[in-house]
């Protein structure tokens, strides 16, 4: 049997026989901009309020935003037309209109420092900071009771989420990646509120004492070893350019002189008051060859 459908507006629901088999239903959808008549009287009495006390009246009708806000009308608990108001000057009317001034500008905010626990097991203490605005000033309106406060508990549970996914050694070293990653999700979370979340940066992260000694130890034993190595390198070549230099002074017994006299000019600059000469004893042999007989060699010890 064929059924037709036809939607009036406004009527109620029900449906007749139309003939021929045939049956047509109908269905009232309520018209959501419709006003009542207590709306239509109170709007009409806040007019004639509004003449009766002109002019003073002109100072509560007419409200002024700055350039960096937005103003939301409403009027008997309904959303005015055409959106928001601002900047500039707009008009409402007393007794049935309410506004909210939402300020476009950047603000920022301290996340309070979250104790958490990293994917290997190390307990931090991380706090960041958030810079977000208002995109969409109705939205932050209509569509959440409180956008600041809102977005400031979304910004603390995201933090936790996103660096319990992580390591102590990438917490450590990947903040800038972390800090797109928590903006990217505060960014989408916070799109149907009308808040863009521009930048998120990690401000600080604290380890317990304990682990700040350990990580003191394991970097001081490193430099160390490092240094040795560094050191024993420089032994390496110290000894090649020393075997490099013995061999040109003993083709050259004259270069061993200078070297001698250039050590001792080096020991008397440090104006130390001792001064260690040493006396070569292969000088002595012109002296003792015609002196008499030479004297014999002390034996060594056994």
């Amino acid at each position: 049997m064929p059924v037709t459908l036809r939607f009036l507006l406004p009527m109620d629901f029900g449906c007749h026989d139309k003939g021929s088999g045939e049956v047509e239903c109908y269905l009232e959808i309520p018209n959501p901009h419709a006003v009542g008549c207590v709306e239509k009287f109170a709007t009409f009495f806040s007019y004639l309020l509004v003449i009766i006390t002109f002019p003073f009246s002109l100072l509560e009708c007419f409200k002024v935003v700055q350039e960096f806000e937005r103003a939301v009308i409403f009027r008997l608990g309904r959303l005015r037309k055409g959106g928001v108001r601002g900047p500039g000057l707009f008009f409402v009317l007393p007794c049935v209109d309410t506004y909210r001034k939402v300020d476009l500008r950047t603000v920022s905010f301290d996340v309070p420092p979250q104790e958490v626990l990293t994917r290997d097991s190390v307990t931090v203490a991380v706090d960041a900071v958030v810079y977000y605005r208002i995109k969409e000033p109705l939205n932050a309106v209509v569509r959440v009771a409180d956008y600041s406060a809102s977005t400031r508990l979304l910004a603390a549970t995201t933090l936790r989420n996103v660096l319990g996914m992580r390591d102590l050694a990438q917490l450590l070293s990947d903040r800038e990646a972390i800090s797109h990653m928590m903006q990217a999700n505060l960014d989408v979370a916070t799109d149907p509120w009308g808040v863009e979340v521009e930048r998120v940066e990690i401000k600080d992260v604290r380890l317990p004492v304990q682990l700040q000694r350990a990580m003191a130890a394991e970097a001081e034993a490193d430099r160390e070893a490092r240094a040795k190595i560094i050191a024993a390198e420089g032994e390496i070549k110290a000894s090649k350019a020393l075997r490099e230099a013995s061999l040109v002074m003993i083709d050259n017994p004259t270069a061993l002189q200078l070297r001698y006299l250039q050590s001792l000019n080096t020991i008397s600059a440090e104006k130390s008051s001792t001064i260690i000469f040493p006396f070569p004893m292969d000088f002595l042999k012109t002296f003792l060859s015609g002196a008499g007989p030479s004297i014999p060699p002390s034996p060594l010890p056994i």
